[in-house]
């Protein structure tokens, strides 16, 4: 297998937002199965995708077993070449209000959710050694806001599970391109009302998607650029020293 778009797409948190218009803009280019909690709001996302491209299942990815059969019933639609892990709870509560099994409920979705069905894409992308992994991102693990620390915590954990996972498997399997994207403050639910249409920011991480360079495994792209790697001083000095020119990040046409 050559081509992403020969197998099925997975979107998590298909059901409205980020995920909806994700999953919508990829049903252009492939079939794609979107993963929610409400059936209703999945079928909204079906009537706004590419006709017959789009297929709900009804699912909590902070649950192992939900998960599990979720995955069963997508892989009759075809093998998986695509993940998009986009699901995610931001309940937006000050930590002294919380308590300790509310904070780990968001855990559950936010890091668990991510593993989850990373783990259950693997078991075909493992077999033939193909396949695209996107993580839905963001910064707030390095400065969070105020009441924001289940998410930030189990967020940040995300991005650390990201590189764990490239540790264990990019020698091996570079075949299987797996990287963060950042898709920058949204006017959605989670987000901020004069924020970024999903719309928008889901053509750039559709494209980041279902681009399949072995490249871009371990890369953190925010909106439609890549962030590049953090360099110590004393790196940035030699390189100045030796006069070596900086290379230009990259950036999504």
């Amino acid at each position: 297998m050559t081509d992403l778009t020969q197998g099925i797409a997975i979107v998590t948190g298909a059901g409205g937002g980020l995920g909806r218009a994700l999953a919508v803009d990829l049903s252009q280019s492939m079939t794609v199965v979107g993963l929610g909690r409400d059936l209703a709001a999945l079928d909204d996302t079906r009537r706004l995708a590419r006709d017959g491209m789009f297929h709900g299942i009804e699912a909590d990815v902070s649950d192992i077993n939900s998960v599990s059969h979720a995955f069963d019933k997508a892989k009759a639609h075809g093998k998986i070449t695509l993940l998009v892990n986009n699901a995610a709870q931001y309940p937006r509560r000050d930590f002294t209000e919380e308590t300790a099994d509310s904070f780990m409920k968001v855990v559950a979705t936010n890091l668990g959710g991510t593993i989850a069905c990373t783990r259950a894409a693997l078991d075909d992308m493992l077999e033939t050694g193909f396949g695209r992994i996107l993580n839905v991102a963001t910064f707030a693990d390095i400065a969070p806001l105020p009441a924001s620390s289940a998410y930030s915590v189990s967020k940040g954990a995300a991005r650390i599970f990201t590189r764990a996972l490239i540790a264990d498997i990019g020698d091996r399997f570079p075949g299987i391109v797996v990287n963060d994207w950042m898709p920058g403050m949204l006017a959605t639910r989670m987000g901020i009302p004069d924020g970024l249409a999903p719309e928008q920011a889901a053509k750039w991480g559709a494209q980041l998607a279902l681009w399949h360079d072995p490249s871009l495994t371990g890369t953190t792209w925010e909106m439609d650029r890549e962030i590049p790697p953090p360099r110590s001083l004393k790196r940035r000095i030699a390189d100045r020293v030796l006069m070596k020119p900086r290379v230009a990040s990259r950036r999504l046409p």
